[in-house]
């Protein structure tokens, strides 16, 4: 269990959505994800700042989801000091974490987090699941929803850190998909569900904990380009209705295109 005494990353930017929502916007992250969303920024830099961006994120997400215990280790100088070890915080390596590549924007950020996870946690105890969720679109291009066409779950949830790496936070069709789809497979319950993103709107956090609101959400912006001056002069999450970020596409204002298609230089 979390020792409440261990300090957790904290929101960098305050907002009203309550404490499920942690914005991390440091300067330092901020200023590679305007170089992402620049429009004259191509491969291979998008994929490089993508992996800088998602291994920021890990380390904070790691440090304020992941169980964390007051302990001991030796260090080479405990031979020469036998008295003399680590005392301190460490991450209890005996936990279960799925994480999901949810198809195609999540492929390369879950597969950092998958990778990364191995590193601190006991690797047969760290999974990762694969989702080929997309946009449904109507007549006229209005997105009315989102679809599962294939999956692979490795097994159950129960008791498992779920966690969601994908870019973009739109409108929450894809998470309430994903989510909807584990129910349907019949795998058990994770203790907690994680999503980290690059940017989210506030419709996506609104339709999130809407439908769960135990739901933790992570990400380095928060998007509204389309709310009205009064949102915009207030904290956001305080005036939930003056507040927008998606044009008529349902595409992130202001955003940084449409990254499923940027990282993949494909167009459709």
């Amino acid at each position: 269990m979390n020792n409440p005494a261990i300090p957790r990353p904290a929101s960098a930017t305050a907002h009203a959505f309550g404490p499920n929502l942690t914005l991390h916007g440091w300067p330092y992250p901020l200023s590679l994800l305007a170089r992402l969303g620049h429009p004259q920024t191509r491969q291979p830099e998008i994929g490089i700042l993508c992996r800088r961006l998602f291994e920021y994120l890990f380390d904070q997400v790691a440090s304020a989801e992941l169980d964390a215990e007051v302990a001991e280790a030796d260090t080479r100088m405990t031979a020469l000091h036998p008295g003399q070890r680590y005392h301190g915080p460490l991450l209890r390596r005996r936990q279960k974490v799925v994480v999901v590549d949810v198809a195609r924007a999540g492929i390369v950020p879950a597969q950092i987090f998958y990778e990364r996870f191995n590193e601190v946690l006991e690797p047969e105890l760290v999974r990762q699941d694969h989702l080929f969720v997309s946009r449904t679109v109507g007549l006229t291009g209005e997105v009315t929803g989102a679809a599962v066409a294939a999956s692979k779950i490795g097994g159950p949830l129960t008791d498992a850190l779920l966690v969601v790496p994908d870019p973009m936070g739109a409108t929450g069709g894809s998470l309430k998909e994903a989510m909807t789809h584990y129910a349907k497979a019949a795998v058990g319950e994770p203790r907690r569900v994680v999503c980290v993103h690059l940017i989210v709107t506030p419709e996506y956090v609104r339709a999130v904990h809407a439908a769960n609101p135990e739901v933790r959400i992570h990400a380095i912006r928060l998007d509204r380009g389309f709310s009205t001056a009064e949102a915009l002069a207030r904290l956001p999450g305080e005036l939930p209705e003056g507040e927008c970020g998606l044009d008529e596409h349902q595409y992130i204002v202001p955003g940084a295109g449409g990254l499923g298609e940027v990282l993949n230089n494909a167009w459709v």
